[in-house]
């Protein structure tokens, strides 16, 4: 239950960006537009100074945000009490994750929540955390599953599940025998990184340059934008990366993938929920956090 037109128009006034605005929402440039062109019609006035690049609200946008950001608070209250009074679980959950957890954690979550609650509907919106982190903040997620460290500003962030980082290589590789190696040792060997923005590239970044090694010490050879596209130019010989143990389960039962631990550094960070401080759960959000916050993620990584 919610307005759509208002909807985009929170997510253009929020990112100040038409083009932002599409990619969030993931509709087409011209469809936000016309959602933004009918809300003008309908109340004759425009919404927002476009000068160039630069988008801000006119005065009339600055009153029409106000009022939605509380239409769309209203709705979810709504759904709340509702949901309280039926004790009926459904509706929609709408999650943005990172790469790791929206790959290979949250589909074995969900699928045993699905089978509690089979009214509920889940959205998931897969992206680096940076971008995750933008799509809360423009409201088209209720919550955010992300790696790395986040500014907290008007959010809430909560570790839910511990992480390590192992080097990944090809059954071919030279160093495939050794269990382990010296974070110096990464300098020798062809590395492939994961794009901007990512929460691992984050963590290794960091990690790396507490031990004083820095882009220009290593030999970067690929900057790819997926972990399964990682994977597979490993596999594929084209050099070794850093990646959770969670991403390579699959790799390492088939023997396609080798991993070693690391001698002088232990590359970790947690997995973390994140939501506004602002925002209300709905009844139906909160009996997925409920569920969230006491499930056995441990047994996914031994299975």
């Amino acid at each position: 239950m919610d307005d759509h037109k208002l909807k985009v128009f929170c997510t253009v006034a929020e990112t100040k960006s038409f083009s932002r605005a599409s990619e969030i929402i993931r509709l087409t440039q011209p469809a936000v537009s016309l959602q933004i062109q009918a809300l003008e019609e309908m109340y004759g006035t425009k919404l927002f100074n476009r000068s160039g690049c630069i988008i801000t609200l006119t005065n009339a946008g600055e009153i029409l945000y106000k009022y939605a950001t509380e239409i769309n608070a209203m709705y979810a209250e709504a759904e709340k009490e509702l949901g309280a009074l039926t004790g009926q679980v459904k509706g929609i959950v709408s999650i943005g994750a990172s790469s790791t957890i929206g790959n290979y954690i949250l589909p074995s979550v969900i699928a045993e929540f699905k089978t509690k609650y089979p009214k509920v509907g889940i959205h998931i919106h897969v992206s680096n955390t940076r971008n995750v982190i933008e799509f809360l903040n423009a409201g088209n997620v209720d919550i955010a599953l992300v790696e790395g460290e986040i500014k907290k500003q008007k959010l809430i962030v909560e570790k839910i599940i511990p992480d390590e980082m192992v080097l990944i290589m090809s059954p071919l590789h030279p160093w495939a025998k050794k269990l382990s190696v010296t974070t110096m040792e990464l300098s020798k060997e062809p590395l492939i990184f994961r794009e901007e923005g990512s929460g691992t590239r984050q963590v290794i970044e960091k990690t790396l340059a507490a031990h004083g090694i820095t882009q220009q010490n290593l030999k970067i050879s690929l900057v790819m934008g997926s972990t399964a596209s990682i994977k597979n130019a490993v596999e594929e010989g084209l050099g070794i990366s850093i990646m959770s143990k969670w991403a390579v389960k699959k790799e390492l039962r088939y023997g396609t993938i080798k991993t070693a631990s690391f001698k002088d550094e232990k590359f970790r960070r947690d997995f973390s929920l994140v939501y506004k401080k602002s925002k209300e759960p709905s009844h139906t959000l909160q009996s997925f956090l409920k569920f969230l916050k006491r499930y056995p993620f441990d047994k996914l990584l031994n299975a």
